[in-house]
């Protein structure tokens, strides 16, 4: 299990992850779900652990989904690096609830979402043809239909540079930090920028 937990050597805070689930780390959980649930089983099943392992881990993403159950006043826009057979594409994909959330959800083989130093919200998808990896930025209140078409565009045509991403969305790591009470470091305002 790795949820909502810190990783010091890379500076990200897991949020919930299946990539690297290592039996032998759920070991100890699963001959206590067999004891205090008087199941009958083997504990050193390797196939039944596997099993409680992916399924309870499983359940705690459908956790997260609800400590996460934030609702912001615009729309979430997921812009991915996308490993495919023939290359890397730019892409987007617009999260219309504008409800942190709904951000947990993948359609890959397996997938870790975590916010990193900056204070990002990040995800690393593998499938079977390499790895995507997603930033996930909420658009700032203050912004137009053609201001985010703009950015749609830029990104969809690989033209997009971190400028232009902070310019019309900002993170969600203050808010995901909020739930686990976790430290990330203040973003820093535009006049500071400029010093």
């Amino acid at each position: 299990m790795m949820s909502s937990s810190q990783n010091r050597a890379t500076d990200k805070h897991i949020i919930w992850s299946d990539i690297n689930l290592n039996p032998d780390d759920w070991r100890d959980n699963y001959k206590d779900f067999l004891e205090i649930n008087e199941i009958d089983g083997d504990p050193n099943d390797e196939h039944k652990l596997y099993e409680y392992m992916v399924e309870t881990n499983g359940e705690y993403l459908s956790d997260e989904r609800e400590n996460l159950n934030v609702q912001l006043s615009q729309p979430i826009i997921v812009i991915g690096d996308i490993g495919r057979w023939n290359g890397r594409v730019m892409g987007y994909k617009m999260i219309d609830s504008g409800n942190i959330k709904d951000c947990l959800y993948s359609d890959t083989d397996m997938t870790e979402w975590y916010v990193d130093k900056y204070g990002d919200l990040r995800a690393d998808a593998v499938h079977h043809d390499g790895t995507n990896h997603y930033l996930y930025r909420v658009f700032k209140d203050t912004v137009s239909p053609e201001q985010i078409e703009r950015l749609q565009e830029k990104i969809y045509f690989g033209k997009a540079t971190r400028a232009d991403i902070t310019k019309v969305t900002k993170r969600l790591g203050d808010e995901i930090a909020a739930v686990y009470g976790f430290h990330i470091p203040k973003q820093r305002t535009a006049a500071e920028k400029e010093r």
